[in-house]
């Protein structure tokens, strides 16, 4: 039995109804779960790994096989520049010899169908979802270079393009590859939530017999045994035993809570100290967890969806690009040869996907990341990090994010006559022993001071009060504010209801029937989470508080840290719904920094979820970044960021852009009639020069 079934703070107000520590909370109530398809999203292309129960290795398999397709096109594309036409007039050299030209084809086969298949999958993709993007706007420039270069080489006369195709191919497989390397890899939050369930429970028969069985052997109805200190292995209610039961990773609820006959416990929670007898209620699809697991999946699959800057501009050259090549292919049907009008359309085509493009972002994105991971930031999603630069609202969890997840003392009130130091002294060397969240900060608040702890003897839990231990040849107590009535104590109740409306925990210090002093113990708060709220409103950027514990505690921390908006006892599921409801159809933009399992599905939701690094695993693989120094502050960094990476990369996107604003009308011939046509080889050297240019404005990017 946990030593502290006396403790008690201020009551809390309806719905949930809860024992902890003598006070009343209120019982979570039991979700009505609804039978939903389990999502899968999975693309071909870097930045939106899929999201989903076996895709652990996804991320790191695609990086594996983008490295693979790259440096097989490295080494094919030598000989294809070495033969290329348009190499050999540029250097002023000739290399043809009987079947050159049937190598020529052969090698920029092999790159275009095992070098281009990730982009032509993709472009599938995009084409199913009706949503263009980079995959479309490259596979419609390889398709084009390889069947007309393929013409030229067996039917028609005319210029090859193999220069421009395998060099297309490997400039978009760098920069893919360069892409998915600065990030973390794909999500295993689903993973990891799964992992949280024990495998195997403690079965009681018919007779009392207990037998060991597979979580898949039970059946709704059965008695199973929770030992102190295991997992709770499903959703059930309580028949036999008393326990504290720490629910803190799934409910937000900050201290352990206290569980008897006829409550409700959920799968995944850890028992405290006692044994606790439980009936299944839920398996399987219908548990808590499995309805937290789902909201997960579906606001995952949305994220997923989201288009980057790069994307959005890679489809606004795709539509340019098709709308150009069939406008300059009918123009000079009618006014040349047919073979002088595929020329052209395939020039427009292949120039209208710049190489720049492929790198343009990439390499923008793999600095921000490096200048990222120096500060302590590890970017996850690329496409939602650039939502950082539109946020308008922050949402913070409250335990382990505002404060730091573990009790401290934050009032001692000796009666008079007794030192603070001695009081703390008495109280400490009693608590020692547990490792209960309250005696911990009592012990802690003890060594901070440098206090020398006393060994009692003779410890006694008393059930439903407190503890009671002899010291120094005396008894002395540790009892809640109801066993200190109870015994007809009196204490100051004014200064007590004061500090029991902020949140805190009060316990009293008793020698025999003595009074020697009260101590309050709470959440700490971080220091630093005034001042990035501070900051945040100096932004415009409005900072509210979303946690799943009692008012009273959510109160106190809104009101210390001046927070526009608090919300308190919300679970998992709500905090979802609430993030929807903050995002106003997408009209704000909102980001919630959260740690614990209960965030996971809010962090899914948002715009842009931020984990603190010391959190669960399950939040950190949910999360689009992480705060590797779990410092609150580091919030306002990852918007200065992605301000700074979005100016750049719409520089790199303009210097890219620009190039086809310029080429693109040349290649199609519009100076045709003055003697001027744009070559291969003189859109092959704008090219390089643009991807030049690119590659050393993403170096020049500064974070401050």
């Amino acid at each position: 039995m946990d030593q502290h079934k006396g403790h008690e703070k201020h009551q809390a107000p309806p719905p949930r109804e809860h024992q902890h520590h003598g006070h009343q909370h209120e019982e979570h109530p039991r979700q009505e779960h609804q039978q939903e398809e389990r999502l899968h999203h999975d693309t071909a292309h870097g930045g939106h790994g899929g999201h989903g129960l076996g895709h652990s290795g996804h991320h790191e398999a695609m990086i594996a096989d983008y490295k693979r397709r790259f440096r097989a096109a490295l080494v094919l594309s030598i000989p294809i520049v070495i033969l290329s036409d348009m190499i050999q007039m540029l250097f002023g050299y000739t290399l043809v010899f009987p079947g050159s030209k049937i190598i020529l084809f052969v090698l920029s086969a092999i790159v275009f169908f095992y070098g281009g298949w990730p982009f032509m999958k993709g472009a599938a993709e995009e084409f199913k979802l009706k949503q263009p993007g980079m995959m479309m706007l490259i596979t419609l420039a390889i398709v084009a270079s390889f069947v007309y270069s393929t013409l030229t080489t067996f039917f028609i006369a005319g210029s090859e393009f193999y220069f421009e195709l395998s060099t297309l191919i490997l400039v978009m497989l760098l920069g893919h590859w360069i892409e998915m390397r600065s990030q973390l890899g794909a999500s295993r939050a689903l993973e990891e939530l799964v992992k949280l369930m024990p495998e195997v429970a403690h079965r009681i028969g018919e007779h009392g017999n207990v037998t060991d069985v597979s979580m898949k052997e039970l059946v709704v109805g059965d008695r199973i045994l929770v030992k102190p200190g295991e997992k709770i292995p499903t959703d059930g209610k309580v028949l036999e035993g008393a326990s504290a039961v720490n629910e803190a990773m799934l409910t937000g609820e900050s201290v352990p809570v206290e569980k008897k006959p006829g409550m409700q416990l959920i799968g995944g929670s850890v028992n405290g100290n006692g044994a606790l007898t439980v009936e299944v209620e839920h398996l399987g699809e219908d548990t808590y967890l499995a309805q937290v697991i789902r909201t997960v999946q579906q606001a995952q699959a949305q994220k997923s969806k989201t288009q980057g800057l790069a994307e959005k501009a890679a489809g606004w050259l795709f539509y340019i690009a098709v709308s150009a090549g069939a406008v300059t292919f009918i123009y000079w049907m009618v006014n040349a040869e047919v073979s002088f009008a595929l020329e052209r359309m395939v020039t427009v085509l292949v120039i209208a996907c710049p190489h720049a493009l492929g790198l343009a972002v990439p390499l923008v994105n793999a600095v921000s990341t490096s200048i990222a991971a120096k500060n302590g930031l590890l970017i996850r999603n690329r496409n939602q990090f650039e939502e950082g630069r539109n946020i308008s609202r922050v949402v913070f969890d409250k335990t382990g994010t505002l404060t730091r997840g573990e009790f401290g003392v934050t009032d001692l009130i000796p009666r008079e006559g007794v030192d603070e130091n001695e009081l703390l002294t008495i109280a400490a060397s009693l608590e020692a022993q547990s490792d209960h969240p309250i005696a911990m900060g009592i012990t802690r608040a003890a060594q901070q001071r440098g206090l020398a702890l006393e060994k009692p003897t003779d410890f006694e839990n008393l059930t439903g009060s407190g503890i009671k231990a002899v010291l120094r040849g005396k008894a002395y107590y540790i009892v809640s504010p109801g066993e200190t009535k109870r015994r007809g104590i009196s204490y100051d109740t004014a200064r007590f209801s004061k500090i029991a409306s902020q949140g805190k925990t009060v316990v009293f210090v008793l020698e025999e029937d003595q009074l020697l002093g009260a101590i309050a113990v709470a959440d700490i708060i971080r220091e630093s989470s005034g001042e990035i709220i501070r900051e945040l409103e100096a932004l415009g950027i409005e900072s509210i508080m979303m946690t799943g514990d009692n008012d009273e505690v959510a109160g106190y921390v809104g009101k210390e840290l001046k927070l526009a908006r608090v919300f308190s006892q919300v679970l998992p599921d709500e905090k979802s719904a609430r993030i929807k409801q903050l995002q106003e159809n997408g009209a704000r933009k909102v980001a919630m920094v959260g740690d614990g399992i209960n965030d996971a599905p809010a962090l899914a939701q948002a715009d842009l979820g931020i984990a603190i690094g010391a959190g669960t695993d399950v939040a950190m693989e949910t999360a689009d970044v992480i705060l590797a120094d779990s410092d609150p502050r580091d919030v306002l960094s990852i918007i200065r960021l992605s301000r700074a990476t979005y100016r750049k990369t719409v520089q790199n996107l303009l210097w890219a852009a620009g190039y086809n604003i310029v080429a693109i009308p040349l290649a199609a011939g519009v100076l045709a009639h003055a003697g001027f046509v744009i070559t291969p080889a003189i859109g092959a050297a704008v090219m390089s020069l643009s991807t030049i240019i690119v590659a050393i404005n993403a170096r020049l990017l500064k974070f401050g």
